[in-house]
């Protein structure tokens, strides 16, 4: 287990849902940690996390306003700082499609500010969350969020005897998250009908824990240049509309803007360097600095076979309607009932 004892950790964009997911887990189970950094440019959102997280009861938690578009504020944030944890993106499809230099703004040139100031300070290990729309992408964000994967990757033969850690874990829908399809059709379900965008479309699913889990195994366990994949169920959108209202009509709107019908993860060019880790695979960088037989027999990694694809479309591992009411309930809505 990772011990974060007296340790200082930073999260980025640590007012989104992940974020906070982190923070609670963080503080949780790791009650000797010294110092949780709370990086974000939303000061309502952090007033609002200080309000659940009051100072004489967590004296460990620091709020910290800014953006990862400032590299000098990045260097000031992360002065002091062990672990750092990125989660800060732009990350809505049509907002980037529309705004595409807001996005490489705060994506593309954000991680390369985020791996230059922990190079001008002793951060010792760093996570870049991914997302499975970097993954052959067809949209500005998957495009952008592919790039700063190569940046993170990359960071690790630059960093010349800088012992510095960067790896990036990579994963599809959090279930639940801020803007994401779940809690949008709950709200419109009053309305008698849900907006469809394809009868066909299936994404991945995973918890906001089963994200921190694995955040918190990258940054444990990466030896340097890993992409982390999760092995996780999917689910057709149109379950997901039956389990949330199964008396509303499905009414297909088409895709939007930059949208898949099926996302991905590991795509056949990168089985040649996909490793199945059992509960994980991992994508391996194409040049590192560490044995890989040693890594090998440390993890019981497995080469894939040569044309292994992951994709939402084509799983083995699905999520029901009763399954997915079940799952609402548990991780999104308590109070939630069909």
């Amino acid at each position: 287990m990772l011990d974060l004892t007296n340790k200082s950790i930073l999260i980025t964009g640590g007012t989104g849902s992940l974020g906070k997911a982190l923070t609670k887990e963080i503080i949780t189970s790791h009650p000797n940690i010294r110092r949780v950094i709370i990086f974000s440019r939303d000061e309502q959102k952090q007033f609002q996390m200080a309000q659940e997280y009051p100072e004489k009861d967590y004296p460990q938690l620091r709020f910290f306003i800014g953006d990862v578009r400032d590299e000098q504020r990045l260097v000031r944030a992360f002065k002091g700082v062990d672990f750092v944890i990125h989660a800060a993106a732009m990350k809505h499809v049509p907002i980037a499609e529309y705004n595409p230099d807001e996005c490489i703004k705060t994506n593309v040139f954000g991680a390369q500010n985020v791996i230059h100031a922990c190079f001008q300070t002793n951060v010792q290990r760093v996570v870049a969350l991914s997302t499975d729309k970097a993954c052959a992408p067809i949209n500005l964000y998957g495009a952008t969020k592919l790039t700063s994967d190569k940046l993170f990757v990359a960071a690790n033969n630059i960093k010349g005897d800088n012992p510095i850690v960067f790896s990036v874990v990579r994963y599809g829908n959090v279930m639940g998250s801020n803007g994401s399809v779940i809690p949008f059709f709950i709200k419109k379900k009053t309305e008698g009908k849900l907006p469809i965008t394809d009868p066909n479309m299936t994404r991945f699913n995973i918890s906001l824990q089963g994200g921190v889990d694995m955040v918190m195994h990258a940054l444990g366990n990466a030896w340097g240049g890993e992409i982390f994949i999760p092995k996780i169920p999917s689910y057709k959108i149109t379950d997901v509309a039956t389990a949330i209202g199964p008396l509303c009509e499905q009414v297909v709107v088409g895709i939007r803007p930059g949208e898949k019908v099926h996302e991905e993860m590991i795509t056949p060019s990168d089985s040649f360097y996909t490793y199945d880790l059992g509960k994980y695979y991992t994508i391996l960088p194409a040049t590192h600095k560490w044995d890989l037989n040693e890594f090998k027999n440390k993890f019981g990694a497995k080469l894939v076979e040569e044309g292994f694809a992951y994709n939402s479309g084509n799983n083995e591992e699905w999520e029901t309607v009763d399954t997915l009411r079940n799952l609402i309930k548990e991780h999104v809505d308590d109070s939630f009932e069909i």
